[in-house]
C-alpha cells in the first residue's frame, strides 16, 4: 500500500530494508535514503552513519522534488533487489536499489526508471568515513562521474546525468524521468592507493544480480505453508555470509537499542560461535550444503588454534581482537546512546559457545558433508580443556556483564559437548578417553537435574541455585538432554509461558528482576519465541505451536524482516537489523511444523541414550 512521505514520523526500526553483496550491506529507509554501509565488510567502520546519528553522518538521498508524493516498496521477487514507487501529481517512477553480488569490487546501484507522466527527482549523497566523522574530498572527473577519497577509502560515482561536488562534502543532483527512461547511479568503493575499478553497466548488472538471487532460490528444498518467510529468511540470511570466508554476521548493524532510548546497544556485525548448530540445521535441511560446509569450514578455523583461548565471536575473516568503544559524535538511533562499536563479549567466558562447536560439527558429519579430519582434532582439543574447566563460572548465553555464574543452559552445553564427542568416537571407532568423558557428562546431568531444577518453580532455572526462569532452557529438549515427554521440561515450558511470556511473545528473562549488570528494560526476543514453540510442536502440541509461529511471522517487517526483538507495548521491532538468528530460528521453527524430521527432533535425537 502506498503511503504518504513524511518528515515528523517517529524512526521505527521496521522502517528499513537491506540490501547486500554477500560482504557488507546497506539499510535503506522506507523513504529510498540509504542511512548505513559499512565498507568494504560488514565490520568495517561505516561510512554511511546517519542511522545512528544525523544525515551530516553520511547517507544518500534519492527523493522526488515535489513534497506530494506517495511511496510503496517491496523486494522484487524472490531477491535481494529494493523497489521503491514514487508516485507524485505528475507522474511515476521506480527506484531499484540493490548490491551486485561482489566480484572485483564492492557498488551500490541505484537506478530510476520512469513509469508514467514525468517525475523529478534529486540526488543528495554525503559520504561520511569512519562512522560518520570524516568527510572525503570530492573531485569531479566528468560532467557525470565524480571521485573522493579520504585516508584509505575512495569511491567513485558515475551518473548518467550532470553532477554537482560542493564543498561541504556533498554530492548531489537534480534530475527529471519521463516514462520510459531510466537514470542509474553506480557507487563504487575501492582502496584510495590501489587501481580504480572497471566501470559496470547498471543494467546488465541488475540482470546478473536478479539471475543471482533466482539461481540461489531454486536450490530451496523447503515447500511447505511458510514458504515466502521461509525464503526471505534464508535471502537474508545468505546476505549476511561474509563470502570470502563463510562466517556468518549476526547482524549488518550495531548499536539499534533493545528499548527505545535505552543503554542496551551493541555491535552484532560479527560472527558468533553459539549460532553455529542452528545455523547448519537450517541450511542443510534447506538443501544448501554448499553454505553449511563453508561455515563448518568457518568454525574449524576459527576454532582450531588452543581452546583455552577460544571466543564467543569473532571478526567475519575470524579476527580475534575486538575491542569495544563508544562514539560521542553519534546521538544514536532515536536518541539511545551509547553508540558502540566493538563487543567487550569477545573476552568473556561463556561455555555453552564450546558445547555449540562440538555440536555443530558433530551435526555435520551426521547430515553427511565431507568429513574433516581437522574438525574432530578441534572437537578432541575442546573437549579435553572441558575437562579441567565445565565446573566454572561463566557469563552465559545472553552475554551477562554481571558476576559469573553456572548458568543451566551454558551446563547443558557442556554435557552436549561430551555427549557428541563421545557419540562420534563410538559411530566411528575413533581412540578416545571414553570412561573419562562418560563420567563427566553423567556427573554434569546429575548436577544440572538437581541443582538448575527448582522443585517449587517445576522449572529447570537461569542458574544453578537460581529462582529465576531463562527462556534458553528450552533448549534442553532440543540438544537432547530430556526428551520433550519428560515432566520437568512440562514443568519448564508451562512456568515460562506463565512469567516469561508477556502479550503472547516470550523474553529471555526477566531484565527488572535478573541481574546482567545492566538498566533493565527490554523487549521479548524472537528467538526464545520460537524455540517456544519448538518445544510445543516436540510435545505434539501443535495448534499452539502454529499459535506462536504465525505470531512471530505477524510481527515481520513489509518486507518479511525481524529484528532481534519485539516491544509488544508499542508495537515495535527492537535491536540489530535484521537479525540472524531471528530469521535461521524462524526457518527451523518452519520446518519443525512441517517436518516428522525436522531439525529440532533430528537433533534431539541424536545422542548417545
Amino acid at each position: 500500500m502506498a503511503e504518504k512521505a513524511q518528515t515528523s514520523s517517529p524512526r521505527l526500526i521496521a522502517d528499513f530494508a537491506m540490501i547486500g553483496d554477500c560482504q557488507t550491506a546497506a539499510l535503506v529507509h522506507r523513504d529510498a535514503t540509504i542511512e548505513w554501509l559499512c565498507w568494504p565488510r560488514f565490520d568495517s567502520e561505516a561510512c554511511f552513519a546517519s542511522l545512528l546519528g544525523a544525515p551530516e553522518n553520511g547517507q544518500w538521498k534519492i527523493a522526488a522534488i515535489d513534497p506530494d508524493v506517495q511511496l510503496s516498496r517491496r523486494y522484487r521477487e524472490e531477491t535481494l533487489i529494493l523497489e521503491t514507487r514514487v508516485v507524485t501529481p505528475e507522474g511515476s517512477a521506480t527506484l531499484l536499489d540493490f548490491m551486485p553480488p561482489r566480484a572485483q569490487a564492492s557498488d551500490v546501484i541505484r537506478i530510476v526508471i520512469g513509469e508514467q507522466g514525468t517525475v523529478r527527482l534529486k540526488s543528495d549523497l554525503r559520504l561520511r568515513f569512519d562512522y560518520g566523522r570524516l568527510k572525503p574530498r570530492w573531485d569531479r572527473e566528468t560532467v557525470c562521474c565524480a571521485a573522493a577519497e579520504v585516508g584509505p577509502h575512495a569511491v567513485c560515482l558515475d551518473a548518467e546525468v550532470p553532477l554537482d561536488c560542493a564543498e561541504d562534502g556533498a554530492c548531489g543532483c537534480e534530475f527529471s524521468v519521463a516514462a520510459g527512461q531510466s537514470v542509474a547511479f553506480v557507487l563504487t568503493y575501492f582502496v584510495s592507493y590501489g587501481a580504480r575499478p572497471r566501470k559496470v553497466d547498471p543494467k546488465a548488472a541488475l540482470q546478473e544480480t536478479e539471475q543471482f538471487w533466482a539461481d540461489w532460490v531454486a536450490r530451496c528444498t523447503y515447500d511447505g505453508p511458510a514458504r515466502e518467510a521461509v525464503v526471505r529468511s534464508l535471502i537474508t540470511m545468505k546476505a549476511l555470509v561474509f563470502q570470502p570466508s563463510g562466517g556468518i554476521a549476526a547482524a549488518p548493524t550495531s548499536s539499534l537499542p533493545e528499548r527505545a532510548g535505552g543503554e542496551r546497544n551493541w555491535d552484532y556485525r560479527y560472527c558468533w560461535l553459539r549460532d553455529a548448530t542452528f545455523t547448519l540445521l537450517a541450511f542443510l535441511h534447506c538443501g544448501y550444503e554448499q553454505e553449511a560446509a563453508s561455515w563448518r569450514d568457518w568454525l574449524v578455523r576459527a576454532a582450531g588454534g588452543e581452546p583455552a583461548h577460544l571466543q564467543p565471536l569473532y571478526g567475519m575473516g575470524g579476527e580475534a581482537r575486538l575491542p569495544e568503544w563508544e562514539a560521542d559524535w553519534l546521538c544514536g538511533f532515536g536518541g539511545a546512546k551509547p553508540v558502540r562499536f566493538g563487543n567487550l563479549a569477545y573476552v568473556q567466558q561463556q561455555l555453552d559457545v564450546p558445547g555449540e562447536v562440538v555440536d555443530a560439527l558433530y551435526q555435520a558429519r551426521l547430515h553427511g558433508l565431507p568429513q574433516s579430519q581437522p574438525a574432530w582434532q578441534v572437537q578432541v582439543a575442546m573437549v579435553e580443556h572441558l575437562e579441567k574447566i565445565w565446573q566454572q563460572p561463566d557469563r552465559g548465553i545472553w552475554e551477562s556483564r554481571d558476576l559469573p555464574q553456572r548458568f543451566t543452559q551454558s551446563q547443558a552445553m557442556l554435557w552436549a559437548a561430551f555427549d557428541r564427542a563421545i557419540s562420534t568416537a563410538e559411530r566411528e571407532n575413533l581412540d578416545a578417553p571414553l570412561d573419562r568423558w562418560r563420567a563427566v557428562r553423567d556427573q554434569l546431568h546429575r548436577e544440572i537435574c538437581e541443582q538448575g531444577w527448582n522443585a517449587e518453580l517445576n522449572s529447570f532455572v537461569r542458574y544453578f541455585g537460581s529462582d529465576e526462569l531463562d527462556a534458553s532452557v528450552l533448549l534442553l529438549p532440543q540438544i537432547g538432554f530430556l526428551p520433550a515427554t519428560d515432566p520437568r521440561i512440562a514443568g519448564t515450558v508451562a512456568a515460562i509461558g506463565q512469567r516469561l511470556k508477556k502479550d503472547g511473545f516470550i523474553m529471555r528473562y526477566d531484565s527488572e528482576a535478573s541481574k546482567d549488570g545492566l538498566p533493565p528494560g527490554e523487549g521479548t526476543f524472537l528467538a526464545c519465541s520460537l524455540w517456544y514453540a519448538d518445544v510445543l510442536a516436540m510435545m505434539g502440541r501443535y495448534d499452539q505451536a502454529h499459535e506462536m509461529f504465525d505470531r512471530v511471522l505477524s510481527i515481520r517487517n513489509d518486507l518479511g524482516l525481524l529484528a532481534e526483538g519485539y516491544d509488544p507495548a508499542t508495537g515495535t521491532l527492537t535491536g540489530n537489523f535484521p537479525q540472524a538468528l531471528s530469521h535461521l530460528t524462524l526457518v527451523n521453527t518452519a520446518l519443525n511444523l512441517t517436518r516428522s524430521d525436522g531439525p529440532a527432533k533430528r537433533r534431539g535425537n541424536a545422542h548417545v541414550r
